[in-house]
């Protein structure tokens, strides 16, 4: 088992010099732990440690996970979300990373009125516009701005990507760059602020800070490599 306490410091001493690196201050970024497949016994050891932002990919896993740790824990849902899950999800996490298109948009906030709450959203961006990935086209999210920002039970904190992976680093920093530069367009179109970008991964997260990430999701770089969960029917 690897030493979390370890590991989770030197990610966060990893993030602050990365800031440095970038003349930014450290507590502008937050680290959310990203905690899909380790049981909540794991997860646990993070929370001692001092860690309280916690990132599942599955509503159905988070259901049988998060009653079982305490409540000062805050969940963020970073997968993506299907529109049959919305109920579901909406009372378990306090903010959505994976508003991936209008209508799911349009559907969580109905939801979320019907249940009295007023979610944080990541709006999704394919920056790469691989077809294996989720997310608006930036011509869409262009387009689409306007309605999105009239939602009332959202509360659009700004843009998420997924990059393709490549082992360098250096060969995601573009698409870092794109989204950035897409998050002022789109605030100069509106003038509505969008302050916050979800970008950045274990292997690449020191990168995503210095071109403006304000939230890295990392999990191998904790917990050790992933444990792979068995497929259910």
């Amino acid at each position: 088992m690897p030493d979390i306490e370890e590991n989770l410091a030197r990610v966060k001493n990893q993030l602050a010099d990365a800031a440095a690196k970038a003349n930014r201050n450290p507590s502008e970024i937050e680290l959310l732990v990203v905690s899909k497949t380790w049981p909540a016994e794991t997860v646990q050891q993070v929370f001692d440690a001092g860690q309280t932002l916690f990132g599942e990919n599955r509503v159905q896993e988070a259901i049988a996970k998060i009653p079982l740790l305490s409540s000062k824990l805050e969940w963020h849902l970073i997968g993506h979300l299907q529109k049959n899950k919305i109920r579901k999800a909406l009372p378990l996490f306090d903010t959505l990373h994976s508003i991936d298109s209008l209508e799911l948009a349009q559907q969580t906030n109905r939801i979320a009125g019907e249940l009295g709450l007023f979610p944080k959203v990541y709006l999704e961006v394919n920056v790469a516009a691989e077809a294996s990935k989720h997310g608006f086209t930036p011509v869409d999210l262009t387009n689409q701005i306007d309605e999105l920002l009239n939602l009332e039970r959202l509360q659009i904190e700004g843009l998420m990507a997924i990059p393709p992976f490549d082992p360098d680093p250096e060969n995601t920093r573009p698409h870092f760059v794109s989204l950035r530069k897409f998050r002022d367009q789109l605030q100069t179109q509106t003038g509505v602020p969008l302050p916050k970008l979800s970008m950045g991964m274990s292997h690449d997260y020191p990168v995503a800070i210095e071109e403006g990430a304000t939230i890295v999701r990392v999990g191998s770089a904790i917990f050790g490599p992933r444990k792979q969960k068995k497929a259910t029917p």
